[in-house]
Formats: C-alpha cells, sequence, structure tokens
C-alpha cells in the first residue's frame, strides 16, 4: 500500500484537483441531504405534520446517510473514490425527483430515507482526498474536504428563498442541476485514486477490532452529531420558540452550519501541531459548557443564538481534531474507519431531533432534551480522560 501512496503523492496537481472537487461534489451531496430541515416549516403545513413527524422527517435522512457509510466508504478503499462517487451522484437523483411528487407523509418519508444516502459522500471524499496526501498533511487536508460539510449551510441559505420566488418543486429542479453539473466536473478533471485490489472485504472490517475505532466512533458521536443536529433544529427553534419566519430561521441555521464547518481545518491544523487527545478534552468542556448556556437562553433570543454560535465553533474544531486521528488507526484501510467513524457521528445527528422532539412533544419543553446532549459530552471526556489522556494509549505519537 505505501507504494501506491507514493504513486499518489507524487502528483500534486491531481491532489489538488481531487481536493477541490471532493470539496465540491460534498457541498452538493450535502445540500440534498440537508434540504428537509430549511423547509421543515413549509413542509409541516403541506403535509400537516405534528413536532415529531417533523422530527423524524428531519431524522430519516440521517439514518441512512450514516449506516451507508460504513459499506460505501470500504467500497472506496477497493475499487477507487471516483468511481463510487460517480454512482453515488447519479442514485441521487432518483430521490431528488421522487420528492416533488409525492402526496403522503409515508411516501415522503420513503423519498427521505433514499435521499439519506447523499451524507454517504462523507465517506468517499474522505477516502478518495487522503489517498494523494502524505501523513503530515492529511489533517489540515482532510479538514478541507470535510468543509463540504457547509452543504447544510448552503442549503439552509438558498432553498428558502428559491422555494418562496420559483415554488417547492423548483427546489428539487435546482438540486438536480447542480447535481449533474458537479458530476460531469468529476467525471472530466479527477482521476481514479490507487487503489490496493489484493483488499478484502474481512479485511477492511478488521478496523473494528482496534478500540481507537470506537473511540473515535464516539467522540464523532459529539462532536458530529452535534452539527447534523443543531444545523436540522435551529429553523424549528427559532420558528418555534422566537416566532422567526423560515427564510430569517434559515440563515440563522447557516450561520452555525458555516461556524462549525469553517473552523474544522483549524481544528485539523491544531491537531497536525499538538497532541490532539489534549486538545479534544477541551472542546468536550467547551461543548457541555456552551448546550448548558443554550438550555438556560430559551427565553433569551441574544444568549440563544451565542450558545449556538459558540457550540458550533467548538463541534467544528472537534471534528477536525478527530479525523486527523482516523487515517492512523488502521493504514490503508482509511475508507473503513472513515465509514464507521462516520456512521456512528452520523447517527449522533439522527438520534438527537427524534429524542428532542418526542420530549417536546410529552413536556412541551426543550430543556430536557438538551441535558441529555450535555450528558453526552461528559460521557465522551471521561471515555477520552480514561483512555488516552490518564491512560498510556496514543493514536498519533
Amino acid at each position: 500500500m505505501s507504494n501506491v501512496k507514493d504513486v499518489a503523492h507524487g502528483n500534486r496537481a491531481n491532489a489538488y484537483t481531487a481536493l477541490i472537487l471532493s470539496t465540491l461534489a460534498m457541498i452538493v451531496c450535502f445540500m440534498s441531504w440537508s434540504n428537509f430541515a430549511p423547509l421543515a416549516s413549509q413542509v409541516a403545513q403541506m403535509f400537516n405534520l405534528s413536532v415529531s413527524e417533523r422530527t423524524l422527517l428531519l431524522a430519516t435522512p440521517v439514518l441512512l446517510g450514516s449506516i451507508m457509510r460504513i459499506p460505501v466508504g470500504i467500497l472506496s478503499d477497493r475499487y477507487g473514490g471516483k468511481k463510487v462517487y460517480l454512482i453515488l451522484m447519479a442514485f441521487i437523483l432518483i430521490p431528488l425527483i421522487m420528492i416533488p411528487r409525492v402526496h403522503s407523509f409515508g411516501m415522503l418519508l420513503f423519498a427521505a430515507l433514499l435521499v439519506g444516502m447523499s451524507g454517504t459522500s462523507f465517506a468517499v471524499g474522505v477516502s478518495y482526498a487522503s489517498v494523494w496526501f502524505p501523513a503530515e498533511q492529511q489533517g489540515l487536508a482532510l479538514g478541507i474536504v470535510s468543509m463540504g460539510n457547509m452543504g447544510n449551510a448552503v442549503a439552509a441559505m438558498t432553498l428558502p428563498y428559491i422555494s418562496k420566488a420559483a415554488g417547492f418543486d423548483a427546489v428539487y429542479y435546482f438540486l438536480i442541476i447542480l447535481t449533474i453539473i458537479i458530476g460531469v466536473l468529476f467525471a472530466i478533471f479527477c482521476k481514479e485514486m490507487p487503489v490496493d485490489k489484493s483488499k478484502t472485504i474481512s479485511g477492511a472490517l478488521s478496523v473494528t477490532k482496534d478500540g481507537g475505532t470506537w473511540y473515535l466512533s464516539l467522540f464523532y458521536f459529539l462532536t458530529f452529531g452535534l452539527f447534523v443536529s443543531f444545523t436540522n433544529l435551529t429553523p424549528t427553534f427559532l420558528t418555534g420558540m422566537f416566532k422567526y419566519n423560515p427564510v430569517t430561521a434559515g440563515l440563522y441555521s447557516a450561520l452555525f452550519a458555516f461556524v462549525c464547518t469553517l473552523v474544522r481545518p483549524l481544528g485539523g491544523y491544531i491537531a497536525d501541531k499538538k497532541r490532539p487527545m489534549g486538545i479534544l478534552q477541551w472542546v468536550f468542556v467547551a461543548i457541555i459548557i456552551f448546550t448548558l448556556l443554550i438550555m438556560v437562553s430559551f427565553h433569551n433570543e441574544g444568549m440563544f443564538i451565542a450558545g449556538i454560535v459558540l457550540v458550533g465553533l467548538a463541534a467544528g474544531i472537534g471534528n477536525g481534531v478527530v479525523f486527523k486521528m482516523v487515517p492512523y488507526v488502521s493504514k490503508g484501510n482509511t475508507g473503513a474507519v472513515t465509514g464507521f467513524v462516520g456512521a456512528v457521528g452520523g447517527l449522533g445527528g439522527f438520534f438527537p431531533p427524534l429524542v428532542i422532539g418526542y420530549i417536546y412533544q410529552w413536556t412541551g419543553s426543550y430543556e430536557l432534551g438538551l441535558t441529555l446532549l450535555a450528558l453526552t459530552g461528559v460521557i465522551c471526556w471521561f471515555a477520552l480522560w480514561k483512555h488516552y489522556i490518564h491512560g498510556d494509549v496514543h493514536i498519533v505519537k
């Protein structure tokens, strides 16, 4: 595998083209993955949804997009990220064509499940981009490609305006056109990554035997889970608690997603220079404090928005730090480790909206659901301190 990587490292033009177009492709895919969040109020009116049904709709794409990161990451390592990316973008067109044509909540949920495949673009993008860069540059490189997460923010900024100006169906025609354009550009300009044809599925699944895979998965469950959850829930919070209109609420959701995404390369860069686990413990402390701030600010608009932005900063840096360590867990199986860590992180974005939605349905309050998020932060901090800070285990020497 080292010879394969040497070939990749020797061509900087291919490396930078792969990095740029992987990031752009992930932005477009993440726009589809998060398409319902900025349109949640409109969809709820169209289909007469309760709060719990609305949060179920928001969570459904996250489910498939999380679970399928595992096989998609393995396939990327085995057959090449370019091929897998192009097949994925072609598949995403199916639910994008379906959504404007459904007339029941059940069919809308099915289309939402299918569009969730767009979330697997993360595993493909990281696998494809990482092979072109040496280890000492991977923290920054993976932080950059992971900025494809800002597709959530771009969706929040653009989709409500498109819907308001041209109608609900126009949103999906716009996403279809974008997906086709980036697919064509990717097919023309990107080279296929070097792959190791001797790899087997069982070999890739061996990453589950490494404790580092599961610890990173737990940490990413919190940091990336917060990114997905709060990007999806912020419009619901703002329209419900502070009576914002959907367009303005979408802008604040975009602000959160941009903050979280833009600082991600900073987290990777810092982790290139300092011990990653030492940085991560302060990230968890910050997440706990800022989540508590949000809990006590549901009647104070300024404090609430400040809490959202601060959680985004902490979670974004944490995302970058975690993925600095992914290529070190199982050398040559970056796609497989990315798939597992990304899947668990995605599930961190699946469960909170559901739990918070159902708790709100029962109690009329969001505070208890946020208490559970803060508790998750405490669990992650303790696991980190016990195993890596207080213990003698190191992923990155």
